[in-house]
């Protein structure tokens, strides 16, 4: 099945995680939330972390990607699905250069684990301290 998934942090081009959950996808463009939502580099690994908490915050700008449910599985392990306090939502989206929005999944954390915040609210991650898996101690 296709599916549409939203990318604001280290699952983008150019940053740590993308080689590892979206390499194989295709990316449809620059695009943002049509909500606002609370974008955060917070915890112990300095992690883009965008809280489930609509109204607050900025239009995140992200990167939309088309992909199979194979890859979506795997975005769900990087993205610790099913482990308290991260989410995978079903949020609307549009062209950050204006056009129609469309259903996309995105993965989201509760507030309880954006301790502690390293940032004020982002629009746009470009934050380099996120330290990967294989470097933490």
């Amino acid at each position: 099945m296709v599916r549409k998934v939203f990318v604001f942090g280290t699952l983008k081009r150019g940053f740590p995680l993308h080689e590892r959950g979206l390499s194989e996808a295709k990316l449809l463009g620059q695009y943002r939330t049509r909500e606002r939502y609370p974008l955060l580099v917070a915890g112990p690994w300095f992690a883009p972390m965008m809280l489930n908490e609509p109204g607050i915050g900025y239009q995140v700008v992200g990167e939309l990607y088309e992909t199979n449910d194979i890859t979506i599985e795997n975005l769900e392990r990087i993205e610790s699905v099913g482990e308290p306090g991260n989410f995978r939502l079903s949020i609307e989206v549009e062209p950050a250069e204006g056009g129609s929005a469309c259903l996309a999944l995105v993965y989201m954390k509760a507030r309880e684990l954006a301790h502690p915040v390293h940032s004020d609210h982002l629009q746009v991650y470009e934050d380099r301290r996120f330290i990967p898996f294989e470097q933490r101690h």
